[in-house]
């Protein structure tokens, strides 16, 4: 697919419901006793992959458009399915089903996808051994077997700071024979667990970097608007912020503390970017975002801010290659992991449009120049935020940029291209 040069991105816009709160609402609700409402549903390739597995473990689970609706069945109400559950290429929710699965009766199988088979799962086996359940990787990976039984719980540190191995052990911690399980944080990732577990009606403890959940006899069904999705947000942040002329509004947007590490990276590049109208959508601080264009200055991203953007490295790149100066990202090992090595991905991507990258052992860096990058031939290697990366650069650059393997987008935003093309000034 062409992406062709753009003036500017003008006008106002909404993204999907953020795909992590999807996720984690689809799996709670299927525990709870009712009948939920899942409304602003990020439907993507991902959520659907979630919603399937349900359906395999006998809940009866829809997606109608932007709604979704789930009948729970009840904390220990899942059924194996007689096969192997597929989770696509969605790792969210086989490491966060398997916390689940942990507690329930019966031996499961979790697999996916090439990509998903590829990522370690060993770093949630150890605590769910460690908690009491009987859990086998394939070389470290997925496949994953898993057989519940008695839980007792446990005080578990984090090697990694993780939000999906901190959820996997806190949604198991629901199944503990007595007292709490805690999970301690080498720094703070994304608390959507946490807060949906609240709104379960599930006791959660938070001190510090200390979360801890007591056993439960029953959840609540919910009914849960869900704000756009951040990560999604983000290409066209940075598409508007480095198209000169550009001014773009986008509504409803999820800005929870532990998700908007981006913002704050590009605001201290010299971004103008502004939150207003901020509300509570669904229990997680909202608001619309305006952004408008600014020239950037190169800047370091350390360790300690890693685990708040991410998903986010790819655009931070991008927007690094026209920001005046060397910027570096250090501390993220983690990348290597996704559904592509991403430190490979992104530098290999930025070169490919004439952009200086290279890459580290835990991290990259970028040689940016205020202008338009020339344009090139980016192929996307099955990963959704390399294909947004390369889509946004095809929209700076002077020449376009051919996208190989736009389709994976879908993955996490369908619909993605339309959009961006949307708002492109020509």
């Amino acid at each position: 697919m062409r992406i062709e040069p753009g003036v500017a991105v003008q006008g106002a816009l909404a993204v999907p419901g953020a795909k992590s709160i999807s996720h984690r609402a689809l799996l709670l609700a299927a525990l709870a006793e009712g009948r939920s409402e899942i409304r602003g549903f990020g439907r993507s390739g991902d959520t659907l992959s979630t919603i399937a597995a349900l359906r395999a473990l006998g809940i009866e689970a829809e997606a109608d458009g932007d709604t979704a609706r789930v009948s729970g069945a009840g904390l220990r109400g899942l059924r194996p399915p007689g096969g192997p559950i597929d989770c696509g290429n969605a790792g969210t929710l086989l490491r966060l089903l398997a916390g689940i699965l942990a507690g329930q009766e019966g031996s499961f199988e979790l697999t996916g996808d090439a990509s998903l088979r590829s990522r370690p799962m060993e770093r949630i086996a150890e605590p769910l051994r460690l908690l009491g359940a009987e859990v086998e990787t394939t070389h470290g990976g997925a496949p994953v077997t898993i057989r519940g039984g008695t839980l007792h719980p446990i005080r578990y540190a984090l090697p990694v700071a993780s939000a999906q191995v901190k959820s996997a052990v806190l949604l198991a911690g629901l199944y503990g024979s007595s007292g709490p399980t805690v999970v301690v944080e080498p720094t703070q990732t994304r608390d959507h667990t946490e807060r949906l577990l609240e709104a379960a009606g599930a006791r959660v403890g938070r001190r510090g970097r200390e979360i801890s959940v007591w056993p439960a006899e029953r959840l609540e069904p919910l009914s849960l608007d869900v704000p756009g999705d951040f990560s999604s947000a983000v290409p066209f942040l940075v598409a508007a912020t480095l198209l000169s002329g550009s001014v773009l509004r986008i509504v409803g947007v999820n800005v929870n503390p532990t998700r908007i590490g981006l913002l704050h990276v590009l605001e201290r590049m010299g971004a103008r970017i502004s939150l207003f109208n901020r509300r509570s959508i669904g229990g997680e601080p909202g608001a619309d975002i305006e952004v408008a264009s600014a020239e950037l200055t190169a800047t370091a991203v350390s360790a300690a801010e890693v685990p708040l953007l991410v998903d986010e490295l790819p655009l931070f790149a991008l927007a690094a290659a026209c920001a005046r100066g060397e910027s570096v990202v250090s501390g993220a090992a983690e990348l290597r992991l996704k559904e592509s090595d991403r430190i490979e991905t992104i530098t290999e991507a930025l070169r490919a449009v004439g952009v200086r990258a290279s890459a580290t052992v835990d991290g990259f860096r970028v040689r940016g120049v205020p202008a338009r990058p020339r344009g090139g031939r980016v192929h996307a290697r099955g990963d959704h935020r390399i294909a947004m990366l390369g889509a946004v650069a095809g929209l700076l650059s002077r020449e376009g940029v051919e996208l190989e393997d736009a389709e994976c987008v879908a993955i996490s935003f369908p619909g993605f291209l339309e959009v961006l093309e949307s708002v492109r000034e020509r």
